[in-house]
């Protein structure tokens, strides 16, 4: 397959150890990419450098094989970008932010428009300033995609969706990506990512620590569960229990990590009376911290 972004040796130093250094990274054409990592660990200067945004203090980044620097014009053609955070557009309605980027650009698709903003429920009649955060992350993605670009870069893309606006997005992404596009995505949710993504870059303190298959990020999941017993508790046998650890006892009560599947857990306590289970999936900060840690 053929490369639709190219990093080697990318870096940005701000000094004092941030910013983001020697990225080696290749998205295929096609590829759906998530770049995950906690917020402030490289993924937006990662993102402002491929759109020509800022300037590297080393490497070089390509896209489709245009130099992200020396040919960013070019590279905007090709991509539809969701930055961090919109530009202020103040007292123009959604509709003329639609007609101004979308004259830059040279043409309107007027019926892709229309579909997006139906799909998205935006209203484009209304003034940008009283947009709600939500409704800007719509106009964001409504610019980003109505030109049916070969590749897209999102930077957070979900950011203040609701459940059902987040549902329309995945949608579209797999629409797109059926019509062959590439999708590169930033986020700081896992489940954001697992639902859209077939391969992930994990990134932390500026640097790429992983590479991995969704299988492997699949993986990564752990659930902290709390066991109330109703009698004896069987401790030693939770401790042997295959994927289970972190195993703590107060009274009746045993808390435990369980990596992967459940069934060793179920297989050690069956038999004793279980008078409350609870399992509660960490949030995304405690498996990095868990993962690094590894």
């Amino acid at each position: 397959m053929t490369s639709a972004i190219v990093m080697h040796g990318l870096t940005k130093d701000y000094g004092s150890g941030h910013g983001l250094f020697d990225l080696d990274l290749e998205v295929s054409e096609g590829e759906v990419f998530g770049f995950l990592g906690p917020n402030g660990a490289g993924k937006t200067t990662t993102i402002r450098l491929l759109m020509g945004v800022i300037h590297a203090t080393a490497g070089t980044a390509t896209v489709f094989g245009l130099d992200c620097d020396r040919e960013s014009v070019a590279v905007k053609r090709e991509v539809g970008y969701l930055p961090g955070e919109l530009p202020q557009f103040g007292g123009m309605r959604g509709s003329e932010v639609v007609a101004y980027l979308g004259g830059m650009r040279g043409a309107i698709d007027r019926s892709r428009v229309q579909e997006l903003s139906e799909r998205l429920e935006l209203d484009l009649g209304r003034r940008f300033r009283e947009y709600s955060r939500g409704n800007k992350q719509k106009l964001g993605l409504l610019l980003a995609f109505m030109h049916r670009p070969r590749l897209l870069i999102l930077d957070e893309p979900t950011g203040g969706l609701d459940p059902l606006n987040q549902q329309t997005f995945h949608r579209l992404v797999d629409e797109v990506k059926t019509d062959g596009t590439t999708v590169f995505l930033s986020s700081h949710v896992l489940s954001e990512v697992e639902e859209t993504c077939s391969r992930v870059g994990i990134i932390r303190e500026g640097r790429l620590v992983s590479d991995m298959t969704m299988d492997n990020v699949h993986e990564l999941r752990f659930h902290e569960v709390v066991i109330e017993f109703g009698g004896d508790v069987p401790q030693a046998a939770v401790r042997a229990a295959a994927g289970v650890e972190d195993v703590a006892v107060e009274g009746r009560r045993l808390t435990c990590t369980v990596h992967g599947g459940f069934d060793a857990l179920l297989a050690a306590i069956s038999g004793h009376t279980v008078l409350d289970m609870v399992s509660r999936e960490p949030s995304l900060e405690s498996i990095f911290l868990s993962y690094y840690s590894n």
